[in-house]
């Protein structure tokens, strides 16, 4: 188990056209707890590149507002045999590639779904309500607190993928 004197600051992106999720994670004394969550809604009226620039505009804002960063994590999806799909995720990791290349960032760590739902909850196959118990468990909020969407849950659950693979926190009891 790694324990550090300084918190350890990690970025958790799941990121989607639809709507992307951050989410900042502090770990500190093998413990981890949450600093922010945040997602940014699409409109699916929006024409698609205006939809790219509308998430780098917010992800700017969100960097500005919310670094310094020590890690940042991205989920990842294996290629679709779709174009369209891959064409909407790629230009969505572009724009936050943008926005963080401007602060100096770029994506340190990339994980995919079902290794944060391994990493996170101990099944790969784990469904969205189950990552969210297990993101507050693993945060130490009470059962009762409610992510905004699954975006932030997921988000969390990135970050959290880093900070437990890396023995950074102390796995669950």
């Amino acid at each position: 188990m790694t324990k550090t004197a300084k918190p350890i600051r990690v970025l958790g992106l799941d990121l989607s056209l639809t709507s992307p999720g951050f989410a900042i994670i502090e770990a500190k004394g093998g413990k981890a707890r949450l600093i922010k969550s945040a997602h940014f809604k699409t409109s699916a009226s929006t024409d698609q590149p205006l939809r790219y620039e509308e998430i780098e505009a917010f992800t700017l804002l969100f960097v500005r507002d919310n670094q310094p960063f020590d890690v940042i994590v991205r989920e990842i999806w294996p290629p679709s045999r779709n174009y369209a799909q891959n064409n909407k995720i790629h230009g969505t990791w572009s724009s936050v590639e943008r926005a963080l290349h401007r602060y100096g960032y770029d994506i340190d760590v990339h994980v995919t779904p079902a290794n944060v739902k391994k990493t996170v909850t101990g099944n790969g196959s784990a469904k969205k309500p189950q990552v969210a118990e297990s993101v507050r468990e693993w945060l130490g909020l009470s059962a009762d607190h409610k992510f905004a969407t699954d975006d932030h849950s997921d988000a969390c659950a990135v970050a959290l993928t880093y900070l437990i693979r890396e023995k950074i926190i102390k796995p669950k009891e």
